[in-house]
This record gives structure tokens, C-alpha cells and sequence, in this order.
């Protein structure tokens, strides 16, 4: 495979927001598919205080390409002054799983 295929991640503050993105992403098919998590505690340094918040967690596959779209996408709907968005390269899967993956991402 010629491309690099990522696994971006974010978390949300809830399932409204989680669920928009989400399906914005796939239907703009700048993702081939994302997971949103219910409610994961986050534990975190802001402002220098410890913070604790609920949130929900998405994992977002997509190919390296589509991280700029990706991260754009995600800051125009996200409240958070600084949210999370980062991504991980896949370095092996299951063959037909990263073939459909690509299938369903154009590259840029």
C-alpha cells in the first residue's frame, strides 16, 4: 500500500457532537470509518489545575492525506479551546480491511 493509512483520535465533550463529526467525516469521505466510545474520564493538567471531565472518544480511520481535512473539521464544530486531534500510522492490519479502508478515502 502506497499511502499511509492513520488512526486519528479525539475526544468530545458529548455524543451530539461526537456523532456530527463523525458522520461528517465519513460522508465527505474524508474517513472510511469512525468509532465514538461512550463516556471516557479524562484526567488532565489545565491552566495548571488537575481537571476531570466525561468525555467521548472517537477513533477515526482514514488515510495520512486526509489529516489536514480531518483536524480542519474537527476545530470548526469542536467548543474546546484546545482539543485533542491526534493521529497514529498503521503499520500492518488485516489486508482486506486496509484495502477496503482505501477503497473508501480518495487520496489527494
Amino acid at each position: 500500500m502506497a499511502e499511509r493509512i492513520l488512526l486519528a483520535v479525539s475526544t468530545f465533550p458529548d455524543a451530539e457532537v461526537a456523532r456530527r463529526i463523525s458522520n461528517q467525516l465519513v460522508s465527505e469521505r474524508f474517513a472510511a470509518c469512525a468509532n465514538i466510545f461512550a463516556s471516557v474520564e479524562s484526567i488532565y493538567r489545565w491552566q495548571e489545575k488537575i481537571e476531570t471531565s466525561q468525555e467521548w472518544l472517537c477513533q477515526i480511520k482514514s488515510r495520512q492525506s486526509q489529516f489536514p481535512a480531518i483536524e480542519q473539521a474537527i476545530r470548526e464544530v469542536h467548543s474546546y479551546e484546545v482539543p485533542e486531534i491526534v493521529a497514529l500510522q498503521i503499520t500492518a492490519g488485516s489486508s482486506d480491511y486496509l484495502q477496503w479502508l482505501s477503497g473508501e478515502v480518495p487520496e489527494n
